[in-house]
């Protein structure tokens, strides 16, 4: 199985690995020579989006880079189109809602329970009976958390699957494609950064894997 990484090479090492030890050839990039040669499609972390593509004002939105967001979700769309499996992560599954014509919470009022303070935060997340987070992780599980803004509307079609306690979404996944988002992050959770009580985010890498 071969996964296209839609970002900058050398930001992206911790996802290359977490594929890689699962037996997954990975190219990081975001102007493949053609798309129909992957299998899949992986959203990285980074900054925020522009506020421009869901038709906001920058209200709060840090580090943007319009050409990057370009970019993403022209491959998203290329992935989409082709019914090929999406996983978002952080970054990446706000990518996910706004391209499903969903909205983006540009500074969360509960930010200081979510945002990288030189180190992830952690918190509690509960998850949707039912949902492929459910099946993975039970009713609640512990995550890290590292990002300042948030799902607002959900796009079309996706399912909010984990909610952290101040009402966070922290997971989504869509009700009719093989697309799913997290905004933790399970490329620092499993692995070698495995810890006791903490979510293994090799279980979700693992689930994404086998869309293919």
């Amino acid at each position: 199985m071969r996964i296209l990484i839609a970002g900058i090479p050398d930001l992206t090492k911790n996802y290359e690995n977490a594929l890689r030890q699962l037996g997954a050839e990975v190219q990081v990039g975001l102007s493949p020579s053609s798309v129909s040669l992957f299998d899949a499609l992986l959203l990285p972390g980074g900054g925020d989006v522009d506020p421009a593509f869901f038709g906001e004002e920058n209200q709060g939105s840090l580090h943007i880079d319009p050409a990057l967001d370009q970019a993403q979700f022209s491959l998203l769309d290329a992935f989409i189109r082709r019914n090929r499996p999406v996983l978002g992560i952080c970054r990446g599954m706000q990518l996910l809602n706004i391209y499903f014509g969903g909205t983006i919470l540009q500074d969360l009022p509960t930010s200081a329970a979510h945002a990288w303070d030189g180190k992830d935060r952690l918190h509690t997340v509960t998850c949707l009976p039912g949902s492929v987070l459910h099946r993975l992780y039970g009713a609640s599980c512990l995550v890290n958390s590292a990002h300042h803004q948030g799902l607002g509307r959900p796009g079309s079609n996706l399912r909010i699957t984990q909610t952290a306690p101040d009402g966070v979404a922290e997971a989504v996944e869509h009700t009719k494609k093989p697309v799913l988002g997290v905004q933790w992050h399970p490329e620092r959770t499993g692995f070698s950064f495995r810890q006791p009580g903490l979510a293994d985010g090799e279980l979700l890498i693992r689930y994404f894997l086998t869309l293919m």
